[in-house]
């Protein structure tokens, strides 16, 4: 994968030291090619992997659409064996789109499982890459049975939501844990949320809400 982000004549190759205080200790690379460009590399201390890779150049124009975007940064996914991922969310700046992707194991999203995958929306090209989220947290689960149904848990949510798509998604609390819920997307006075309800207990476990900006969509 790495590749990816050294294409091209490199003129300077910095070591920065291993950084010991961070989620995942990685080794930090700054890295100067012959055209106008650098890039920023931090490679996992434990089995090599790419936690963050950059490249720095300015992207002048907007000649591709957001789908098409979407297109290129799934093809890098899969091409690197990140298979399965789903895309959630997405933020445009200075024509580069950064687009959020979540695992999807039998039909469930798991969120803790985010890479980010930022893109040039002049030529398509990879810009950079973050994986923190996937390599703290992926793995095979072993999903828990639902106690409730889906229609079960559609009863316990507000009823003036509008729903517009359900699913079952897996999100992460502030205790490092996880839990299976069903997901609803829909909209309340023309603002729009996402509430999750737990699959065993039927106890709402979060609701947020999703801010479509000029620039991609949010969730708060």
């Amino acid at each position: 994968m790495l590749k990816k982000f050294l294409c091209g004549k490199i003129v300077n190759f910095t070591s920065n030291g291993l950084i010991k205080n961070a989620q995942i200790p990685y080794y930090d690379f700054s890295i100067d090619f012959a055209e106008e460009k650098g890039a920023n590399v931090a490679i996992s201390k434990k089995g090599g992997h790419i936690i963050y890779a950059s490249l720095d150049r300015k992207v002048e124009e907007n000649k591709i659409s957001q789908e098409e975007a979407g297109e290129k940064a799934k093809e890098f996914l899969e091409t690197h064996e990140f298979t399965n991922m789903k895309e959630t969310y997405y933020m445009k700046e200075e024509n580069i789109v950064t687009i959020n992707y979540a695992y999807e194991q039998e039909g469930v999203i798991m969120y803790p499982d985010l890479i980010k995958v930022k893109v040039a929306l002049d030529d398509g090209e990879i810009l950079g890459i973050e994986t923190t989220g996937y390599l703290n947290s992926h793995t095979e689960r072993e999903l828990v049975e639902e106690q409730i149904s889906l229609e079960e848990a559609r009863e316990n949510i507000n009823e003036n939501l509008e729903i517009t798509s359900e699913r079952k998604a897996v999100i992460p609390t502030k205790w490092k844990s996880e839990i299976l819920c069903y997901e609803f997307q829909g909209k309340v006075n023309d603002k729009e949320f996402l509430v999750y309800v737990n699959v065993e207990t039927g106890r709402e476990e979060d609701i947020l809400v999703i801010l479509n900006t000029p620039g991609g969509t949010l969730t708060t």
